[in-house]
């Protein structure tokens, strides 16, 4: 069993990551089966779904509600689910963009094909759709190049998305998104 693994996208490395923190992302939609991982220091990447300690997170879980999104704050407040057979709600989201490898008319055409929407100004958007954040932020990185960034908020659940940021600014952003839930909260 790795006590560490390491992410491979895009031809950059991310990690190590703990086995809990990777149980993390794939709740949030940032690991998939198919994501190339490697254990330990190891440089032998595979698909996660290869290693059995990775294929068990994958399996589908007992029926249950669960959050359709995980974002910056974790899963505080978390507790927001949607059955299949409910309506889904339309929700607002800003989203930003960095376009430094592509150009952004791919980008903005998915955008509108995504829902209502309108350019703020260039690179930014404002959309309503009926997405989830996370559903929303993998249509979009399909037309970002490996040094494009993206950042998304819902602004109807109060929630943000990133792609790109590198592990530090990962980390920054989810300590200013937590601090501001906290305030809040109190």
């Amino acid at each position: 069993m790795a006590s560490t693994w390491t992410i491979k996208a895009n031809d950059r490395c991310f990690g190590p990551y703990t086995l809990e923190q990777m149980r993390v992302f794939v709740t949030e939609g940032r690991l998939a089966p198919h994501s190339v991982v490697a254990p330990g220091a190891s440089d032998q990447f595979r698909p996660a779904a290869e290693f059995d300690d990775l294929a068990i997170l994958f399996r589908p879980a007992a029926p249950q509600p669960r959050p359709v999104f995980f974002t910056a704050e974790g899963d505080i407040g978390a507790t927001y689910a949607v059955r299949e057979q409910e309506k889904t709600l339309q929700s607002r989201f800003i989203i930003i963009a960095e376009m430094k490898s592509r150009s952004i008319t791919g980008l903005e055409q998915e955008i509108m094909r995504c829902g209502q929407a309108v350019q703020l100004m260039p690179q930014a958007w404002l959309l309503n759709c009926e997405m989830t954040i996370n559903a929303l932020r993998n249509t979009l990185i399909q037309r970002l190049g490996r040094i494009d960034m993206l950042f998304i908020v819902d602004a109807t659940h109060n929630k943000a998305a990133w792609f790109n940021y590198g592990p530090e600014n990962d980390a920054r952003i989810r300590r200013i998104w937590q601090e501001a839930q906290r305030q809040a909260a109190e």
